[in-house]
């Protein structure tokens, strides 16, 4: 029988063992933003941060962002900020004056704001309760999309949302299972999102039936052991990051001109295919108006092989790649 703060305690010292084993994940003295959308996920987060704000000194601050997307939207960012109130915590909200009309441009706009708030809060760090859940949950979304490696392991513990403002995921061990008894054991009212039932939205489908079914049919441990998978793809894209990133330390083997910026193309030769399409992508993205595909970079390493002045088929916004011995070039149409 587990006693009445056995998950309470558990999470606590989840929490303490990332930090320790990731110390610049969220430094003591840290300004620390919290989105909270009500849900038992980012409660449960709040909740931990309160707890543990004495030990590491942190100053903390609620955010809430209202879509705008449910009739209840309102009494939903009201129950937050009754909640940080309750905890003795900064609360801020936005609500949004436009038309969400994609899952795609909703999180746009939310992290859009959660940047604006961190700001005004003069906070160092957004902090989400993305849980280990999620984490398989984005896997296998991504995987059935036809993501590369970087798609199946892209939630990960920190990344960069501006130069001076990061994004953490301190729950990335946790379970959605745990998340659900914190909340019962410290009594929390978790606000029941009513679209989350919705099996319109691919992602509740996942959740709902497709990953209980695998658990079911394939694997109980199914959440631990892709959760695995992620943890070891983020380390090794970490290493191939950087590898790719030494190809532009020598000037001559790219030219950032901004009207005609090239690579080497014999250089770029050079190296292993995994490299190559880790250049390509990170050359492309400086330029293209679009996120990069692998079809972009397809299109680019086809060069390496073909003709003098060769050309690929347009990108978008009417850029094109070109080849201009021993450089490929990029020009605008």
């Amino acid at each position: 029988m587990k006693s009445n703060s056995h998950f309470t305690k558990l999470l606590r010292i989840k929490l303490n063992a990332v930090l320790k084993a990731q110390p610049s994940l969220l430094p003591e003295n840290a300004a620390c933003l919290i989105a909270v959308s009500g849900g038992q996920d980012s409660l449960c987060l709040a909740k931990l941060f309160q707890m543990q704000r004495s030990k590491f000194n942190w100053g903390l601050t609620i955010a809430h962002c209202d879509h705008q997307w449910r009739y209840d939207s309102r009494a939903n960012a009201e129950h937050v900020e009754k909640i940080a109130k309750e905890w003795g915590i900064s609360f801020c909200l936005r609500t949004a004056t436009r038309s969400l009309t994609s899952e795609a441009s909703a999180r746009e706009w939310r992290y859009e704001m959660l940047v604006d708030m961190a700001k005004e809060s003069q906070s160092a760090y957004v902090v989400t309760g993305h849980t280990r859940s999620d984490r398989v949950e984005t896997l296998l979304y991504n995987l059935m999309r036809g993501s590369g490696a970087n798609g199946l392991a892209s939630l990960t513990w920190q990344r960069s949302l501006t130069p001076e403002i990061n994004l953490v995921r301190p729950l990335l061990q946790v379970s959605r299972h745990e998340t659900a008894a914190f909340c019962q054991e410290n009594k929390i009212v978790v606000w029941e999102d009513s679209t989350n039932q919705n099996l319109d939205y691919r992602r509740n489908r996942l959740r709902l039936e497709t990953i209980p079914y695998l658990q079911t049919h394939f694997n109980p441990q199914l959440e631990n052991a892709i959760a695995q998978t992620s943890e070891l793809l983020s380390a090794d894209i970490l290493y191939l990051e950087s590898q790719a990133q030494h190809f532009f330390v020598e000037n001559i083997s790219v030219i950032w001109d901004a009207t005609a910026p090239r690579l080497h193309r014999q250089h770029l030769q050079q190296q292993p295919l995994a490299l190559q399409r880790r250049i390509a992508r990170q050359f492309l993205s400086r330029y293209l108006i679009h996120q990069v595909n692998f079809e972009d970079i397809e299109r680019f390493l086809n060069l390496l092989t073909a003709q003098n002045r060769s050309q690929s088929a347009p990108f978008k916004g009417q850029i094109f790649a070109l080849v201009d011995h021993p450089w490929i070039v990029l020009q605008h149409k």
